[in-house]
């Protein structure tokens, strides 16, 4: 199949961003991609939610549910996916000039949660003058932020897929982020205000976290050892130095460290009577896919989710590929999202 046929731009915000804990960013910039045509009624949209370290070409990391037919049909919808606030990839990020001009923001880009992010990306609903959607969806962290739409919406979010997310962020994955914060600031180049700051410890921070989106059983199919009588190296640690190394090249260490602190922000029930009201308040028909082998955010999570959703259904699908199984199984993520929804 073809590329699809998209549109990357930047929106720019004439006024000022307020930030929920008292920050502001004056001259804030949404970037972000879409694909096919908005009808009339500016009702044909399907809006996407990426993770953490995700851009918003969601044709390039999605591309197995993009098509005609499929569940991404850019002839049939309005598809949006909008970079998420703080990521190197166009928003507005610690990459971005301060307002002074002359030098970036880096850990000095105000501090920000992933609620100040998904009503980053209301703006930009709002720029496009879209009242409702058809489809939000999201995984891990980009499931987290559909959340926070789908209570701010209440109605106007008609269906809603969640993959691979939590109501609130846990003490287990607050606990990894931390350890990789740590890799990040025990590098002595981490406060420097230039765009190679941070970059060895970046790389250790790919490493820390690799084997958390994965299981025991995928690094066996795909990394064991072939020859016996190795013992140096070995392809697993190939294959992590291999991943570290491109993160360094595709990201920023200032941007993974305030996107680690912002996504553990993540509590539905946060300013709320509770995480369980919260919840109940989403009026949007729900699908929450889960995946048995999960281990940065088990299916017990998506499984609360479900439970106080009020028109919400849990769907599990079996996987070698733990948490990253949301960006590999799409038959599988098809069938589930079919199952309850019609698109």
């Amino acid at each position: 199949m073809t590329r699809v046929a998209y549109k990357y731009a930047f929106h720019h915000l004439e006024e000022p961003f307020h930030l929920e804990y008292g920050g502001l960013i004056p001259n804030p910039v949404i970037a972000h991609h879409t694909y096919g045509t908005l009808n009339e009624n500016r009702d044909n949209v399907i809006l996407i939610c990426h993770a953490l370290t995700a851009n918003s070409d969601a044709d390039d990391w999605w591309h197995g549910l993009f098509g005609e037919g499929d569940i991404f049909d850019w002839d049939k919808w309005f598809i949006i996916c909008a970079n998420n606030l703080g990521s190197p990839y166009g928003t507005s990020s610690p990459k971005h000039k301060m307002p002074n001009g002359e030098e970036r923001y880096g850990m000095d880009f105000p501090f920000f949660t992933l609620r100040d992010t998904a009503k980053l990306h209301l703006k930009l609903l709002e720029h496009f003058g879209i009242q409702n959607v058809q489809l939000l969806i999201g995984g891990s962290c980009g499931g987290n932020i559909a959340q926070e739409i789908a209570y701010e919406w209440g109605g106007r979010i008609k269906n809603m897929v969640l993959l691979c997310c939590s109501a609130m962020e846990t003490p287990w994955t607050v606990a990894i982020h931390e350890s990789q914060r740590i890799v990040l600031k025990s590098d002595p180049t981490f406060f420097d205000k230039n765009e190679t700051a941070g970059q060895a410890g970046l790389k250790a921070c790919r490493g820390v976290a690799l084997p958390f989106y994965r299981t025991h059983p995928s690094f066996v199919l795909r990394q064991k050892e072939i020859d016996l009588n190795k013992v140096r190296d070995f392809r697993a640690a190939t294959y992590i130095n291999y991943q570290g190394d491109k993160f360094v090249k595709r990201f920023d260490a200032h941007c993974y460290y305030h996107l680690l602190m912002a996504l553990d922000t993540h509590n539905m029930g946060r300013g709320r009577d509770s995480i369980e009201q919260a919840l109940s308040s989403i009026k949007a028909n729900t699908v929450v896919i889960g995946f048995d082998s999960d281990i940065l955010i088990p299916k017990i999570e998506q499984q609360f989710l479900a439970k106080h959703i009020p028109n919400a259904e849990y769907l599990e699908i079996k996987t070698l590929f733990g948490h990253d199984a949301f960006l590999i199984e799409h038959d599988d993520i098809r069938k589930c999202i079919r199952k309850k929804i019609d698109i």
